[in-house]
């Protein structure tokens, strides 16, 4: 018996559009939580080094912000992809 793939509850259509624009965001989201790595890497060894305090507190400051913009990111994805006309999701 050959099972329909409509008929499957894990079945996914994605419009092309949609596609995209989940991959745009997607990259976007990496390279700010790549930033994010190198902002607390390079804080943690500048906090080995006394004179390089303040330095090391600045970035873990600028990561901390980011932390913030990774679930903006995330939201302003949903929003964008909810604003495609829902014909172009059937492609």
């Amino acid at each position: 018996m050959v099972e329909n793939q409509t008929d499957n509850p894990l079945t996914v259509k994605l419009g092309k559009e949609e596609l995209v624009i989940r991959r745009r965001y997607e990259l976007v989201s990496i390279v700010n939580d790549f930033f994010i790595a190198v902002w607390f890497l390079i804080g943690s060894i500048l906090f080995l080094f006394p004179e390089y305090e303040t330095a090391a507190v600045w970035l873990f400051i600028i990561g901390s912000f980011q932390f913030l913009i990774r679930p903006t990111i995330r939201l302003v994805s949903h929003i964008h992809i909810q604003r495609i006309p829902s014909s172009n999701w059937e492609s």
